[in-house]
């Protein structure tokens, strides 16, 4: 049997195609093969989501006692407001259920300073004056993991913000929205510390 030049091209193009495909193929099958390991690695040590928490899949409730006020300057509404926002924080950014007390994970403590300082110090006339007034709050927490006894802490964590020197202490003690983006600044840390581990 003779084969024509025209057939035996006609092959050759045929298998070339045919050995192009194999080669789509498994390249096809490697990215998915890829893409398999990698959400694998995601979700093999925990539960990992895009806020930045990784909560071990056994943790799935939390608790948050009353965080009480020792700072004998802050106002009335902070250990209320305070303790609610962090609790606020936790039920947005998480899927853990909140109960009375005796979480997976708990969390205790106080505030324990809200102080007002001089900042920005300037000369003017040869007399030093504040250009403002630093309010800091520092927030004592003890931090419970049922799970993982490694992961507990107890810390103090602080935060800051500057007002005009020409403002007085008891307009910003009143003024609960300048009070609410120092103290949540602390309860992101809290946050970042307890589940982001940051």
């Amino acid at each position: 049997m003779t084969w024509s030049k025209c057939k035996l091209l006609n092959i050759r193009r045929h298998l070339s195609a045919v050995s192009l495909f194999g080669i789509l193929r498994k390249r096809a099958i490697s990215y998915q093969l890829l893409l398999l390991t990698i959400s694998l690695t995601l979700t093999g040590c925990g539960v990992y989501s895009f806020n930045g928490t990784n909560i071990d899949p056994a943790i799935r409730t939390f608790s948050i006692q009353t965080i009480q006020t020792t700072a004998p300057n802050a106002p009335a509404f902070l250990t209320q407001r305070f303790t609610e926002d962090l609790k606020d924080y936790f039920q947005r950014n998480t899927s853990l259920k909140l109960v009375p007390r005796d979480g997976d994970i708990q969390f205790d403590g106080s505030i324990v300073a809200y102080d007002y300082a001089p900042a920005a110090i300037q000369k003017v006339n040869n007399v030093d004056l504040a250009g403002s007034s630093r309010l800091t709050i520092q927030v004592k927490v003890r931090f419970v993991n049922s799970k993982d006894e490694k992961a507990s802490f107890d810390q103090v964590f602080q935060s800051f913000g500057d007002f005009p020197s020409t403002q007085d202490v008891a307009a910003v003690n009143n003024d609960q929205t300048a009070v609410r983006k120092i103290t949540s600044n602390v309860i992101t840390d809290i946050f970042n510390k307890s589940v982001a581990n940051w």
